[in-house]
């Protein structure tokens, strides 16, 4: 979409619904996110081995995406988390993606979500996902943190894919996946330039996020925001995620944003998961007296799941 045009009405809702915004929404109730997008593009027969991860698909396989986007639709998603995560400059560059071209694919990976959820017969929102300065180095350093570069450096690396992101219209900017706080203050400075609604969700581990920060102070630097519509955890062990809820809520006063792992474990060395699924989606009673409001799942969490939150949340 061309800069200066209005704000993409969200597709889908049924005749004489209003149109809301996810803010509203929240306010109004709990809103099923969607899935890990990488294990359905996998059941779907992709191969993601490459360092951009489903980023790729966005300019080799278009259609694969859309169509993930569409199996979680069909499971009940209500808000759709785009293939951007990965998505970089940095990395489109390697592969030898010019900057215009990998602007397209950003924006692009907006569009693919709007169509996956166009008839669906009620509202669907688009959150456009940045993911941490560790995705783009493909090295696991997004479970770590603690880059050493200061804000300022993250704030100019964040800066031009948020912007190409946001001239697309999301409904919202999806901050997730953040370890460290320093990014954290970095995301929330550069989304501050856009305007854009924006949910802020940290990886943890042990009560601490993955840089090992206490996650009152880290939960912290989004209170007072009034950008940010919701605050909470995502690609993280279920268990941790139970108690993180309470603390995000008791801190921001903020709808609470929650979408766990599965529960098995990434091995960044060997790009493999390990483990077994401890994902129950009986938790969410739990996390819903706790403050969520936006819930669903990460990393291989699939649609049969997300159904079954779909059917708890509508008992």
């Amino acid at each position: 979409m061309k800069s200066g045009q209005p704000p993409h009405t969200p597709e889908g809702p049924a005749q004489g619904q209003p149109v809301r915004t996810l803010g509203e929404a929240l306010a109004g109730g709990t809103v099923l996110l969607d899935g890990g997008l990488s294990n359905q593009l996998e059941a779907q027969g992709c191969d993601l081995s490459d360092a951009l991860w489903s980023a790729r698909l966005l300019a080799d396989a278009p259609h694969q995406i859309e169509a993930a986007h569409t199996a979680y639709v069909r499971a009940g998603a209500q808000v759709l988390i785009t293939a951007s995560y990965q998505a970089t400059f940095e990395g489109f560059e390697r592969r030898g993606i010019g900057q215009a071209r990998a602007a397209g694919l950003l924006a692009g990976s907006v569009e693919l979500a709007r169509r996956a959820g166009e008839g669906a017969g009620r509202q669907i929102w688009v959150a456009a996902s940045v993911g941490p300065y560790g995705a783009m180095l493909a090295d696991g350093s997004e479970y770590r943190g603690r880059y050493g570069l200061p804000v300022r450096e993250l704030e100019r690396f964040h800066r031009p894919r948020m912007a190409a992101l946001a001239a697309a219209r999301p409904d919202v900017l999806a901050l997730e996946t953040v370890p460290d706080m320093d990014e954290a203050e970095a995301l929330l400075r550069v989304a501050g330039e856009f305007g854009l609604p924006v949910w802020l969700s940290y990886s943890v581990a042990g009560g601490r996020t993955r840089a090992g920060q206490p996650l009152a102070e880290a939960f912290g630097v989004a209170a007072g925001n009034g950008q940010v519509i919701a605050v909470g955890v995502n690609c993280c062990d279920p268990a941790d995620a139970d108690g993180a809820v309470v603390t995000a809520a008791e801190v921001t006063g903020k709808p609470v944003v929650v979408y766990p792992n599965s529960g098995e474990r990434w091995d960044a060395g060997l790009r493999t998961w390990a483990g077994d699924s401890t994902f129950d989606a009986g938790r969410v009673r739990a996390w819903q007296e706790g403050g969520a409001r936006l819930v669903g799942g990460c990393c291989r969490v699939g649609p049969a799941r997300i159904g079954e939150l779909g059917e708890l949340l509508a008992g």
